[in-house]
């Protein structure tokens, strides 16, 4: 969140372009990965990452602070724009584009870490293991750990109760650790 946000939002609100593209410049990376998690192509990543902030430029007159951080009002549209994008699309999401695209967006590490094998090794079996937890689940775990948003944001975004996303984010925990521990098993 940003220091003076709140009157950036103010500003922006009332047609200062300067505020929003601030907003904009500070935003619009982390909207950017959350979307491409999300669909199969950097392009389209983009394109939506431009209707989203489109979108809440267009909509800032009518938004409403209610106690939550800027942000959440922007993931909620971008999560609005990935379904419509898949609504039209009928699109799916290839496991194979996820991974290289988590390893160089996501997960920014050092060369030491990119070089070892056993962090590649560790990265695809999270990533095959995320297969096997519900949309909701994905979702959550997503959120929280690829985009580092609270239980709290992640509630506003996807209007559901905090308690929900503490149990989906739980559950899908020890499924993924499940997952894991089995393919460590099958793997020896």
């Amino acid at each position: 969140m940003l220091d003076n946000e709140a009157q950036l939002v103010k500003s922006a609100k009332g047609g200062d372009g300067q505020s929003f593209g601030v907003l904009y410049e500070h935003y619009s990376q982390a909207i950017y990965r959350f979307i491409v998690v999300k669909v199969s192509s950097r392009q389209e990543a983009e394109d939506i990452t431009h209707e989203v902030f489109l979108k809440a430029w267009q909509k800032l007159p009518a938004f409403k602070q209610k106690g939550f951080p800027f942000s959440s009002w922007l993931y909620r549209i971008a999560r609005n724009k990935v379904i419509d994008h898949y609504r039209t699309k009928k699109a799916h999401l290839s496991l194979e584009d996820l991974t290289g695209q988590l390893e160089e967006e996501f997960f920014r590490v050092g060369a030491t870490q990119r070089s070892d094998i056993n962090f590649k090794l560790d990265l695809e079996a999270v990533l095959s293991s995320l297969d096997q937890l519900t949309a909701d689940q994905r979702e959550v775990i997503e959120m929280r750990f690829f985009q580092d948003l609270s239980p709290k944001e992640i509630a506003q975004i996807t209007k559901k109760k905090e308690g929900t996303i503490r149990i989906l984010q739980h559950r899908a925990t020890q499924k993924l650790k499940q997952a894991l521990e089995k393919q460590q098993e099958d793997g020896e």
